[in-house]
């Protein structure tokens, strides 16, 4: 049986797997996505929020009252690539695609997935801490995980967040902590299958809680805090597909979507260094649309 030619199309198809599969913030957050739009970084796109009613009292002798859906909108400007490009030979261009997503793909998509969800975790860090976000819940000295967890729950409930599609999401520091609470042991063996699960400690208090390697006190960590808890329509990720570049023929290139992520895979000849090269990249931007919707949770473990 022959080997799947790996072609721009696979690449990128097998890329967006991994990386659908192994994000966490991004796969949290809201997402806006729109596959007829080709953009370019600097574009500004508009953004739909979920639609507001008005629950009224009924009357009988008037009947309902029919309301107009008000979906209001944000603009986000997509200023953000994150982009993984290597050089390949000829022979691990003719690798079977198991192999070449092991040695390849899996890595670039991983790395892919650390820039966006570093750059949600920043976001979010720095909108819980900012003017009109949600402020800052601490664990306290001697206390259990579940306490700032507690408070984070009163604090998105006074802002009147929607109980439902609350998240937190722990540095490894944090996650230790929570760890060491009954409370979210036990549920942590609830059993649950969701698709986020290999980083899924449970739900605890209204909230589906997740360890994030983004977060934390490190040199290298992004989002500068134990973790945040908040609700998906806090904080918004937009991507686009990105266009095709001039001079590439239709086959040295593809675009691959799936629930709000967009890939672009080149495979080209770089005659400057002589050498064949893939090029994997992903158009986005990120804002917060609802402030007071972020919380930052202090358990303890910041310098």
């Amino acid at each position: 049986m022959s080997n799947t030619i790996i072609t721009p199309s696979v690449i990128a198809r097998r890329a967006l797997a991994t990386l659908y599969n192994t994000t966490v913030l991004a796969g949290l957050v809201w997402r806006d996505w729109d596959g007829d739009f080709t953009a370019k970084q600097g574009d500004t796109v508009t953004v739909r929020k979920p639609a507001t009613f008005t629950a009224e009292e009924f009357d009988a002798s008037a009947g309902i009252t029919i309301q107009d859906a008000v979906e209001s909108s944000d603009t986000i400007v997509l200023d953000k690539i994150a982009n993984v490009s290597w050089a390949v030979t000829d022979k691990e261009m003719t690798l079977t695609i198991e192999d070449f997503a092991a040695q390849f793909l899996t890595p670039a998509a991983e790395a892919i997935v650390q820039k966006v969800d570093g750059d949600l975790a920043e976001l979010l860090v720095d909108t819980a801490e900012g003017v009109g976000g949600g402020g800052t819940v601490n664990k306290g000295v001697g206390a259990v995980a579940s306490v700032a967890m507690i408070d984070a729950r009163e604090v998105l409930a006074r802002n009147k967040l929607p109980v439902n599609d609350r998240h937190a999401v722990f540095s490894p520091e944090g996650t230790s902590e929570c760890l060491l609470d009954p409370l979210f042991v036990q549920a942590e063996r609830s059993g649950s299958t969701d698709a986020l699960r290999e980083a899924n400690l449970g739900r605890v208090f209204g909230f589906d809680t997740y360890e994030s390697q983004v977060f934390g006190y490190g040199s290298g960590d992004r989002g500068q805090a134990d973790g945040v808890a908040f609700h998906r329509e806090a904080v918004c990720l937009a991507t686009r597909p990105l266009a095709t570049p001039r001079g590439i023929a239709p086959n040295q290139v593809a675009v691959e979507s799936f629930k709000g992520l967009t890939l672009r895979t080149i495979y080209d000849y770089n005659h400057n260094k002589k050498r064949d090269e893939v090029s994997i990249d992903l158009l986005y931007g990120v804002k917060a649309l609802r402030k007071a919707g972020v919380v930052q949770l202090n358990m303890g473990q910041g310098s």
